[in-house]
């Protein structure tokens, strides 16, 4: 056991000697899939309470106790809220003045007439669960709310909110909340500040929200409640945080004494068994900072929000033992296993466990308000039968020599995704017959894979600093675990690899294919089968006679349920070049056709209706669907150009040589005619009709890395030349329509350049947007360029494209030799 702790011991201190990534707009703590999935949205981590991607609270805490006084290290602890102006959710039937048609710029004020307004009762919706008082159908609402306030000493005013889309949320016509491209399905509380707080009045209020919906399913519930902040003093002083590939590690102050906290997640995408595994190490090292000795103790809690979906939910908690491990486990008291679908949900199925190996570790389950009185310094009360939290604590001495220890998290979710109407497990169980094994075998092999990691960490980062430089090596680090842990690793009913994305905070689709597209390049550098499990089920479907269309579909469901395309709308060129160039890609990083051999008949009907559809592609969406709907997309041409040219390609390499030379012609004529459509002087233009327009042209990245040569070099350069004039403070507007971008696409169009010094240029802002953005949430791969805020997405696989710099370097040096 000591040279256990040892090995840890220099391996941790190790981490902080290769700093990569200290700042990002939220930190990756847990990442394993779209449900297992924890992260600070704040720079210190005692700051704020942990989250779910989403937002929701699944709440971590750490306490640290020297010498008799308690330092909070990890999360943060509130107590309950009381509701003052409630909301519907309760079934109280609020009545409410409402209007469908545009009011006076002046209508969230208090001395806004408001008489002639329609009456109706929160909440307003359709769809979803049909729990709707007042039907709304039409794409704008607003709505004022009257209520009455006599106690107005509150320490922590909170907005509990509802909505589905957008909103403005306004306080005796004061701003307090607004949100774009986004919506909760679940209702949340919104901590205010108080100068929002002092906008109160005694006696008559005024609550004003306009929900802005243009599409799809509408919802609309508000009220406000009162909490009494924390009052704990003692803080742990957060020194430093290193963020790497797989591990986020904090340094931290507690009065004498120093504490390191490391969070690992070994996604090691070369190795299937390990990726797989929903098992997080969290290791704590803890050292006297004065050479005298110092008694401590270490409580760590694990909320069992982790297990549910809604806060009101039910669960239980059991012990267990398996060899040296003993573990606490949670979960829904009833469970319906695959149950909920649709993005803004938790996981409610499966169980959640916390887990050790070192017999001084005690577990227990202790209440919000006993973990509240420990961090206050108190002792708590001894109620028991709790299943707040899942509870660790033990004693350390604190010396000159750092003394560590561990727990691990893990999560067995039974089922992990319906395929076509069977339900399927993770990869980790063929290997596993249990939980109990898997968390056995992960505590032996702790030593082992915290090495692999810290190599694998050290490894990506210089091959990203050689390709890119230090801040594109720094972005890469912050979207390796996030593009991963977008994605469950599944076993399909033949033993197959099955990889599907959750495509996050946008519409919780599943194996989308223009979400697999951006994504790929990481797949492509570090596991060619994991690609194949994105790629490979959606030509399934096709060929299975379920999707009958030409061309592929958008996706196979709703996550986690794959039963077939659920979107509401086709993507035609967008998907078909897709699915084309994807598989010409991995055709390239395998040295083999093997894939286009097997799905060849589906590959050429997909081919063909490109030849007929693609060069000059009709009114339709493609991949940046949030921009609408749009005709002759020159960019978009480029996909289907390029999507021949590999078709091609894949075609001269199988032997096809009549075939190969026939579309390659057709891919080199359009290519020639492409240029003369688009051409607008010093750039190419948004659209074949023109009118001063510009679009960032990255499709034309895959011309260049497949070799396909379809386009001259001086269409890159005139567009690189172009776009440098155009770049605002936090990157490279998406085209001439808005000035938001997608960042994905940024690293594509920077790759075009063979000049290091104009791709970095261009990576250089989405650095700054890293470092500076606002919108404190897992990385946003769609924001604002000119404040670096959030518009829409977050915690999306897509980041995975930030990695096709290395992917152009890893090629072009297998080409050298």
């Amino acid at each position: 056991m000591k040279s256990f702790f040892l090995f840890a011991s220099l391996a941790l201190f190790g981490f902080f000697a290769q700093a990569q990534v200290n700042k990002a707009p939220a930190y990756p703590l847990i990442t394993h899939d779209p449900y297992f999935s924890v992260w600070s949205f704040t720079d210190q981590l005692n700051q704020s309470v942990t989250r779910h991607w989403t937002g929701s609270d699944q709440s971590l805490v750490g306490l640290l106790e020297v010498d008799g006084k308690t330092y909070q290290f990890l999360g943060a602890l509130q107590y309950p809220s009381t509701g003052i102006v409630a909301h519907a959710e309760n079934n109280q039937p609020i009545e409410v003045q409402y209007t469908e048609t545009k009011p006076a710029e002046d209508w969230m004020t208090s001395h806004f007439n408001d008489t002639y307004w329609n009456k109706g009762k929160l909440p307003f919706g359709k769809g979803w669960d049909n729990k709707w008082n007042t039907p709304w159908n039409t794409k704008n609402i607003w709505v004022r709310r009257a209520f009455d306030l006599q106690d107005i000493d509150i320490d922590q005013l909170i907005l509990q909110l509802r909505h589905d889309d957008d909103v403005e949320v306004y306080l005796n016509g004061y701003p307090v909340y607004s949100c774009e491209n986004c919506h909760t399905k679940q209702l949340k509380d919104y901590p205010l500040s108080d100068i929002i707080k002092s906008k109160l009045k005694k006696g008559k209020n005024i609550l004003a929200i306009h929900c802005m919906n243009p599409v799809g399913n509408s919802w609309l519930d508000a009220g406000f409640a009162k909490q009494t902040r924390s009052t704990q003093s003692n803080l742990a002083i957060q020194n430093s945080v290193q963020i790497t590939a797989t591990q986020t590690s904090y340094q931290f102050t507690c009065g004498p004494v120093k504490l390191q906290v490391n969070f690992l997640s070994p996604l090691l995408a070369s190795n299937l068994d390990l990726l797989s595994r929903p098992v997080s190490y969290i290791n704590f090292g803890i050292q006297s900072s004065d050479n005298k000795t110092h008694k401590t103790k270490i409580t760590f809690g694990m909320s069992s929000d982790i297990a549910k979906n809604e806060k009101e939910q039910m669960v239980q908690v059991s012990t267990g033992k398996k060899g040296n491990v003993r573990y606490l486990k949670t979960g829904l008291s009833q469970q319906k296993v695959l149950n909920k679908v649709g993005d803004d949900v938790r996981i409610d199925w499966g169980y959640a466990y916390l887990a050790t190996n070192q017999a001084k570790q005690q577990l227990k389950t202790l209440s919000q308000s006993q973990l509240m009185s420990l961090a206050d310094g108190k002792k708590p009360s001894s109620e028991s039968g709790s299943t707040d939290y899942l509870v660790a604590s033990w004693d350390v001495n604190a010396t000159k020599t750092n003394q560590n220890s561990s727990i691990m998290l893990a999560y067995d979710d039974l089922y992990s995704i319906q395929y076509f109407q069977k339900n399927l497990q993770a990869w980790w169980k063929k290997n596993f017959a249990s939980m109990d094994d898997l968390l056995v075998r992960a505590a032996q092999e702790y030593p082992s894979i915290l090495s692999q990691c810290k190599n694998f960490d050290k490894q990506l980062y210089q091959e990203a600093i050689q390709a890119g430089g230090k801040e594109y090596a720094e972005l890469c680090v912050a979207a390796y675990r996030q593009s991963l842990a977008a994605h469950k690793l599944v076993r399909g009913e033949k033993n197959e690899v099955l990889f599907p994305q959750k495509e996050n905070f946008s519409n919780g689709s599943i194996w989308t294919v223009d979400v697999t597209y951006p994504s790929a390049p990481l797949s492509l550098i570090y596991n060619t089968k994991l690609l194949r499990g994105m790629v490979e089920p959606l030509i399934y479907y096709s060929e299975s006679g379920q999707w009958k269309k030409p061309f592929p579909a958008h996706d196979i469901g709703t996550y986690p349920l794959a039963n077939g395309q659920t979107y509401p709308e086709d993507m035609p060129v967008e998907e078909a070049g897709n699915m084309i160039l994807l598989t010409a890609a991995i055709c390239k990083e395998e040295n083999s056709t093997q894939i286009a051999k097997a799905h060849w008949p589906t590959l050429t009907r997909w081919v063909d209706f490109l030849v007929k559809d693609g060069l000059d592609p009709a009114n339709q969406l493609c991949t940046d669907d949030f921009a609408g709907h749009l005709d002759r997309n020159a960019n978009l041409s480029i996909k289907a150009i390029v999507g021949i040219g590999s078709y091609a390609q894949m075609a001269r390499q199988m032997g096809l040589k009549s075939t190969a030379d026939s579309m390659q012609n057709i891919a080199k004529k359009y290519a020639l005619k492409w240029m003369e459509m688009a051409d607008e002087g010093d750039h190419y233009a948004l659209t074949f009709n023109k009118n001063n327009t510009w679009s960032q042209k990255y499709n034309l990245v895959w011309d260049k890395l497949l070799g396909l040569n379809l386009f001259p070099r001086y269409v890159y350069e005139k567009e690189m030349a172009y776009y440098l004039k155009k770049q605002n403070t936090y990157g490279l507007p998406l085209d001439s329509r808005k000035t938001y971008t997608k960042s994905d696409w940024i690293m594509w169009t920077a790759t075009l350049s063979d000049k290091p010094a104009e791709f970095k240029a261009l990576v250089h802002p989405i650095y700054q947007f890293m470092l500076e953005s606002p919108s404190r949430v897992p990385l946003s791969d769609w924001h604002e360029t000119t404040n670096g805020k959030q518009v829409g997405f977050q915690a999306r696989s897509v980041v995975g494209g930030y990695f096709i710099k290395m992917l152009e370097q890893r090629w072009a040096k297998r080409k050298k030799k």
